[in-house]
């Protein structure tokens, strides 16, 4: 059987070789590139990012990446964002009183983490949902975050039945101490889009084992 094709969109922003090879290395064939005909029809799509939310919207924009995500997304092609590449799937981005538009696959608002201590930067555990696919087998290891901002508040983000869609299966941590600590959300499975805040690409066997679980779904 042909190994699924992952194509890693190549923006101009996000830590695209190490997701090449972390990718490579749990059995995928890679393709690092902005090319919207490879992008929409490969296997598997990931997002990375890393900078500034308004900076990252405005290298996808140009290569049309928005676009790119909404006809996979709306033909239910898988699409993987990390770091700032899961932020910008939100309404909105603020970063030092600047507020961007985001690309509005999920209600909700990227901000300044809330703790003693920002950037949050290091190894740390998740409070992963039952049903999990991503973090099948990893549940209780540790990722490795760097990041200032993040989501805080997720209205989708709860296990009540809306009546029309499941509720995105959504795992959170927390940035500070036991005596200060601001949750925030470390993941989201929802149908074709996933995303992580922190770096399974960075996050040693444990990110690897995630990929390797994402994988396995393309």
């Amino acid at each position: 059987m042909t190994s699924p094709l992952v194509c890693v969109l190549d923006y101009g922003f996000g830590n695209v070789r190490s997701a090449v090879r972390a990718i490579e290395h749990v059995g995928a064939r890679v393709v690092l590139t902005d090319d919207r005909v490879i992008a929409e029809n490969a296997d598997g799509l990931i997002v990375p990012g890393v900078g500034a939310f308004d900076a990252v919207m405005g290298g996808l924009k140009g290569v049309r990446g928005e676009q790119i995500i909404g006809r996979r997304l709306s033909g239910g092609r898988p699409v993987l964002g990390i770091c700032v590449g899961m932020q910008v799937m939100f309404e909105r981005g603020v970063e030092h009183g600047v507020e961007a538009e985001g690309l509005d696959q999920w209600p909700g608002t990227v901000e300044l983490l809330q703790a003693p201590v920002v950037p949050n930067m290091g190894w740390a555990t998740v409070d992963a949902p039952q049903g999990t696919t991503l973090f099948s087998g990893v549940e209780d290891e540790r990722f490795y975050f760097v990041h200032s901002y993040g989501v805080r508040d997720f209205p989708l983000g709860t296990t009540e039945d809306t009546g029309r869609f499941a509720a995105p299966l959504v795992t959170w941590s927390e940035a500070g101490t036991e005596q200060q600590a601001d949750r925030f959300v470390a993941a989201v499975e929802n149908g074709p889009l996933a995303a992580t805040q922190f770096h399974p690409e960075k996050s040693g066997e444990a990110g690897l084992q995630l990929l390797k679980n994402w994988v396995s779904t393309l």
